[in-house]
């Protein structure tokens, strides 16, 4: 006989975890059951959105399918627990109503640029909207930077002194409009408001403040802009005097700078922007891009980014960064102007003078940014959580991290088992924090290097926001091996105030775990960690290495052959140290002097032939130093890692090239010996070439170093971190490789490989040794 459909009412308590507050899921639901004729009722609770629907049942499965099918552009779905309970005997029309209280269990929403019904309104002459710098809604806008807790309510942000005008509070509370408990919600007549100042902190009474700050820019000023997380320095990228004027001010002499255009069109004649980039670039979370340059690019842009081979790049993600541009095409209506190529350009860079963290108040700004901008734009719209722009690059179709950050910070990464809740401290450089509850690691903002006090106050503060965000105690801490790190310290405060144990896990332990963890790696891997230095348990600087990843624990199983370190830390700033070592390595320690013209010369030579304040590393990143100091590439490092970009800058210019003949040895105690290919470099004498020939034969050899450790462990999988991952064109060569040998590689994408996911594998770490205590 054929089915009968039901007709007595069923009744489904939802629970649905993931990112579901402040995206529009609770109107998606309201609006659906409207339509589809269900009762019941919809909210956020502290696990993410709650929800009772009752109907027949064909129409709460339409309902339940729908739900999920059809979820907002920036939900992102995790678990949906459906339980079925007695139907409810009189029940009219479905509603939205409070929020439920209790410890929060949901994600919190990253920052997310200007969607386009915004930018449409933005642009409309007829709209009351139009031209106004804080234009969002429940699609789009801030969250992380405004939330100071949960549930994601108005109250709770940094919203709440604004008294919501009549016509705002209306598209509020109305479950039909795009605007409903769109928090940030605002307009002229209720919202925040912007007012340009001089460097000295006095407001400057012009009739349009966007209009203003553009003549600044385009009259060759530095102008201080707050934005989401924090403020940028921008400046035009055309005026070679006006990048000059910045990088003095702010001390950063080569350090490559980003820029901001209108489009990907305004960016074309610069830089190649292929499928992926030109989808990464207009993503809702605009990440910095780095982009290939084209030729002509740096006689265009002097100055912006010397010496490398990438651009990077970005879209505006701000109402204010459109309206910038916009001011600069005429104020056209409508959008269509922005898919045209533009002539400017801005620099748009942190606003953290001395590596220090960013600038996001008002009056800090003055304080911090009067010597450096000549004009300040604000608003009086609080930024409560520092957070830097993400830095990402495509590799083929795959998307890398560079810095995560804005927009993707702090989304959970699934991991493969539940666990307890730990926090992760991070190491010195790159610093992030990491906090798991149950499946979900949730990584903080980018901190960075810990070598200032205002950096380590930052830090504090990003482990108890997150802690607070979250109303997540820890159960355990994890942290570096390296007992003088402010981050140790602070892990091991933090442990005795909670009364929690503290884990202390080895730094390339830790890179490969990162990598294990956002893969769900579970059995034994080969790991490969290549990075500049991290303590080893051995208690020398290791950076070189060659691991078998047994979660937990792990087996050291070989490494690059070692380099003296003459000066200890000294040698990472200057290059030429590491040149001076690879000579004496090679026996030709009297090359030195005549080779590296320094009055210090001679003193180095001294110091590695008595070993004194010189100890030995196998660090790659270190490697890459040597290499670049023979070729006459780069002997003293105006920032961390210029010396490795310059080298793969060049190497990326050349284009593909031989490895050296007999460049490697890999030796019966695992070890891969580099020092003929030194030897070879020494003899260079045209440094793209070298530098392409350098990256090709260390591919080779780590390639068949992997390949001889597989066959002796029986491990058919290898994990690659650390940061010396982030050259695009070792990492492209060697995974390729070792594909083509039925080797399976698994590299960092949910985190970057470099310092800032070391947190993430000390959490997976210390979960991997809860795990074991437990079984024991």
């Amino acid at each position: 006989m054929p089915e009968v459909a039901a007709t007595f009412p069923v009744r489904r308590r939802l629970s649905v975890r993931g990112q579901v507050q402040g995206v529009g899921f609770r109107p998606h639901a309201y609006r659906l059951a409207r339509s589809l004729g269900v009762t019941g009722w919809v909210r956020n609770g502290p696990q993410g959105v709650e929800a009772e629907v009752q109907g027949q049942g064909d129409a709460v499965a339409e309902f339940l399918r729908r739900l999920a099918a059809e979820a907002p552009p920036l939900a992102r779905l995790g678990a949906i627990e459906v339980v079925e309970i007695e139907p409810a005997p009189v029940e009219s029309g479905f509603d939205i109503v409070a929020s439920g209280r209790g410890p929060a269990g949901t994600g919190v929403t990253p920052d997310t640029a200007i969607c386009g019904d915004c930018l449409r309104e933005l642009f409309d002459p007829g709209d009351r909207r139009y031209r106004y710098p804080f234009i969002n809604c429940t699609h789009c806008g801030p969250r992380f930077t405004l939330t100071a807790a949960l549930p994601y309510d108005r109250p709770n942000t940094a919203m709440a002194r604004f008294e919501l005008c009549e016509r705002c509070r209306a598209e509020y509370e109305d479950p039909l409009e795009r605007r409903f408990h769109a928090q940030p919600n605002a307009c002229p007549a209720c919202g925040p408001r912007l007012q340009l100042l001089d460097a000295a902190g006095r407001a400057l009474e012009g009739a349009d403040p966007i209009a203003e700050t553009l003549a600044a820019i385009r009259a060759g000023s530095v102008v201080a802009l707050k934005g989401l997380g924090g403020f940028h320095l921008a400046c035009d990228a055309r005026n070679a005097a006006a990048v000059v004027r910045l990088r003095e001010r702010k001390q950063r002499e080569e350090k490559p700078l980003a820029v901001m255009a209108a489009g990907a069109e305004s960016l074309s004649a610069l830089a190649a922007i292929g499928a992926a980039e030109r989808v990464l670039l207009a993503a809702p979370e605009r990440p910095i891009v780095l982009l290939p340059k084209r030729a002509g690019c740096d006689e265009r842009l002097a100055g912006v980014a010397p010496g490398i081979a990438w651009l990077g790049a970005m879209l505006p993600y701000t109402p204010l960064h459109y309206l910038l541009f916009h001011q600069a095409a005429g104020r056209p209506a409508g959008t269509g102007w922005i898919d045209e190529p533009h002539e400017l350009l801005l620099v748009m860079t942190s606003a953290n003078p001395g590596g220090e963290p960013l600038v996001t108040g008002n009056d800090e700004a003055v304080r911090r940014l009067g010597s450096i901008a000549d004009r300040i734009l604000v608003h009086d719209r609080d930024i409560l959580v520092r957070c830097d722009d993400s830095v990402m690059r495509c590799a083929g179709k795959e998307q890398r991290f560079i810095r995560r950050a804005r927009g993707y910070t702090p989304r959970g990464v699934v991991l493969a088992t539940d666990g307890p809740a730990t926090l992760a401290l991070g190491a010195w450089y790159k610093n992030t924090v990491c906090l798991t509850r149950e499946r979900e690691a949730f990584l903080s903002q980018h901190v960075g290097d810990l070598d200032n006090a205002a950096s380590c106050e930052a830090l504090e503060e990003a482990v108890a926001h997150l802690m607070r965000v979250l109303e997540i105690r820890p159960r355990r801490i994890a942290h570096d091996l390296h007992p003088d790190f402010f981050s140790t310290r602070l892990a091991r405060r933090l442990a005795a105030e909670l009364d929690v144990p503290a884990l202390a896990v080895q730094h390339h332990h830790a890179h490969a775990a990162a990598v294990a963890a956002e893969h769900g790696l579970e059995a034994p891997v080969l790991a490969l960690t290549l990075d500049g230095v991290g303590l080893g348990t051995d208690g020398t600087p290791w950076g070189g290495e060659l691991l078998r990843l047994r979660g937990a624990a792990f087996d050291r199983l070989g490494h690059l052959s070692t380099l003296a370190l003459p000066g200890g830390d000294r040698a990472a700033r200057e290059p030429w140290r590491m040149g001076a070592s690879a000579l004496h390595a090679l026996g030709r320690g009297e090359e030195i002097a005549a080779r590296f013209q320094r009055p210090e010369a001679q003193g180095v030579r001294e110091l590695i032939e008595r070993a004194v304040n010189a100890p030995y590393t196998s660090s790659a990143g270190r490697l890459f130093d040597a290499a670049a100091a023979l070729l006459d590439v780069c002997t003293i490092s105006a920032y961390e890692g210029q010396a490795a970009m310059l080298l793969e800058g060049l190497a990326a210019a050349h284009g593909p090239a031989e490895p050296y003949a007999d460049g490697f040895r890999v030796t019966g105690a695992g070890r891969l010996d580099v020092l003929p290919l030194l030897a070879r470099v020494c003899e260079e004498r045209d440094a793209a070439r070298g530098a392409a020939r350098f990256h090709a034969t260390l591919a080779a050899g780590l390639a068949e170093w992997v390949r001889s450790a597989a066959r002796e462990t029986g491990l058919e999988g290898v994990v690659l971190a650390g940061g010396c991952f982030m050259n695009h064109v070792l990492s492209t060569a060697l995974a390729a490789e070792l594909r083509s040998a039925s080797i399976e590689v698994f590299e960092a994408s949910r985190a970057p490989p470099n310092d800032g996911g070391i947190s993430l594998g000390q959490a997976w770490v210390a979960r991997q040794e809860h795990a074991v205590t437990s079984a024991g």
